[in-house]
């Protein structure tokens, strides 16, 4: 059992995201074909999902394909979708049993109709998990969920941030919108947001790590919450008066 340095009130209410970088590189440093850098980073996956529900992490949204990498080659996607579509399925009955409530989010009209159909079976058989809520970004843009949460918006009089919040969620297809980001960490030495969430990271404390995905593991992760807890985080506020 991983032994926490963190309370779990603090984690039960924090949204951690992760934009998980650099499969294709860590392949091709080792000179395997990028697909084996795919298949290595659904491991990482297994390791972190495993490590944020014994912490306590009440919300983890992975970002794994977004509306921009349709334009790789076309057999690095459908691989990449086949091992999305594996994932779920094989997932689904663990997630389940261990109270993780499981949410794709993004597009799906452009999915094959078997990716689809396991993204849905998924989301019915966790639909009572409460222990953790894991998202999972396929197809996702942050400036195509805003363009459409717009399109909405002006119909809703006085509309507030919550209202449009809501409205991501609504696009999203994310039935219960998770609060605004926290953490936000990339791995694989890139220092960009790639079109993430960009209305949910408003305030996130964004941390870039070097390690490639396929190998960030437990370790990796409390030393990224570490450093968020080492933060001061003030929202636009001016930091309180140290007493003199």
């Amino acid at each position: 059992m991983m032994q926490s340095a963190f309370s779990p009130a603090s984690l039960q209410d924090l949204h951690l995201a992760i934009i998980m970088d650099g499969n294709g590189r860590w392949a091709t440093r080792q000179g395997l074909p990028r697909e084996m850098g795919h298949r290595a980073g659904v491991q990482a996956v297994h390791r972190v999902v495993g490590a944020a529900h014994a912490l306590g992490i009440g919300t983890l949204t992975l970002f794994a394909f977004s509306g921009d990498n349709w334009n790789r080659p076309v057999r690095e996607v459908e691989h990449l979708l086949a091992l999305f579509e594996d994932y779920l399925r094989t997932q689904k009955d663990s997630f389940a049993a261990h109270g993780i409530r499981l949410s794709v989010i993004g597009r799906r009209d452009r999915f094959p109709p078997s990716l689809r159909a396991a993204a849905e079976a998924a989301e019915a058989a966790t639909d009572g998990g409460r222990a953790m809520h894991l998202r999972l970004a396929l197809d996702y843009s942050g400036r195509d969920a805003i363009l459409l949460a717009a399109q909405r918006f002006h119909q809703i009089p006085s509309a507030t941030r919550e209202d449009f919040s809501r409205l991501l969620g609504e696009v999203n297809r994310d039935a219960t919108p998770a609060p605004d980001v926290d953490l936000l960490i990339r791995s694989g030495g890139e220092q960009r947001l790639s079109d993430f969430m960009l209305w949910e990271i408003a305030y996130a404390e964004l941390v870039f790590i070097e390690r490639m995905w396929p190998d960030f593991d437990a370790a990796d992760l409390e030393a990224a919450l570490t450093e968020f807890f080492s933060r001061e985080r003030r929202f636009g506020c001016v930091p309180e008066a140290v007493p003199g």
